[in-house]
């Protein structure tokens, strides 16, 4: 299928690795002109020349860390000075340590917020102009499952996921008379290195080993097993798709049937 997104202009954000980089390399197969960034220099670049030399298109690579807003409005400035535009705009960024309400402070939930939820508003507010002006964009939040079925051992994510998905109903609502949609998706359980860190965490505070932290998961997953980072990026590319002009506010979860609630 012909998804339509050829020479459009995306940025992927946190896109050194993980889902961010699965996502990246996706619509770089695509044929869209990509922008990646990261704080890690050495990791964002080394992923640069990965995809440039698999897909052969037009991507560049910006050191910046999204809790920023100065870099933020750097970067976008910095993309649309060589591009003339942000066409597609895919927020993302890692996730905030695990544990339990009593393990944390408020200014832990500061910093997850700042990290999950106000990246993203950035992102969107430096980018919704230009959407604006050529009346048409694609904005997809990663967020989590976690924010339709709450985890018990990741209370900040949960938070702070949450109130990505109200910013983006709402956001959907008031763009789409220009022709922009905005979407999230909400990733299950994925071999990543999020994941990785999750499964040491479980081990290290004495719960069991790694084999039984993925063993737990794995139960709890209709299709009995984790995702891979590349059906994520799928879904992803068929939502920023001319395919998919007419869904716009949705939360979708890419999760093999975690979650059980039927909204």
């Amino acid at each position: 299928m012909d998804l339509g997104i050829k020479n459009r202009v995306v940025l992927v954000a946190a896109s050194s690795r993980g889902l961010g980089k699965a996502i990246a390399f996706q619509l770089s197969r695509e044929g869209s002109k990509v922008v990646i960034c990261a704080r890690n220099k050495e990791r964002l670049f080394k992923t640069r020349e990965e995809i440039a030399a698999e897909t052969g298109s037009v991507v560049r690579a910006f050191i910046a860390d999204v809790r920023d807003k100065s870099q933020v409005r750097r970067m976008v400035k910095q993309v649309a000075d060589e591009f003339g535009t942000v066409e597609i705009l895919v927020c993302n960024a890692g996730g905030p340590p695990a544990g339990l309400a009593d393990e944390f402070t408020v200014e832990d939930y500061r910093e997850a917020l700042e990290l999950n939820l106000l990246s993203t508003v950035n992102l969107c507010y430096e980018v919704i102009p230009m959407m604006k002006k050529q009346r048409w964009g694609r904005i997809i939040n990663m967020t989590s499952v976690s924010a339709k079925q709450p985890i018990n051992t990741l209370i900040l994510s949960n938070t702070a996921r949450a109130g990505v998905l109200g910013f983006s109903k709402s956001l959907s609502d008031q763009l789409a008379p220009y022709g922009i949609t905005v979407n999230s998706i909400c990733p299950g359980y994925t071999r990543t290195e999020r994941v990785e860190e999750l499964a040491k965490s479980f081990a290290e505070k004495g719960k069991g080993t790694t084999e039984d932290f993925y063993k737990n998961i794995k139960e709890s997953i209709p299709l009995g097993r984790l995702g891979a980072p590349e059906e994520i990026a799928q879904a992803v590319a068929f939502l920023v798709s001319e395919r998919a002009a007419y869904i716009t506010g949705v939360s979708l979860q890419v999760d093999g049937g975690f979650v059980k609630g039927l909204f």
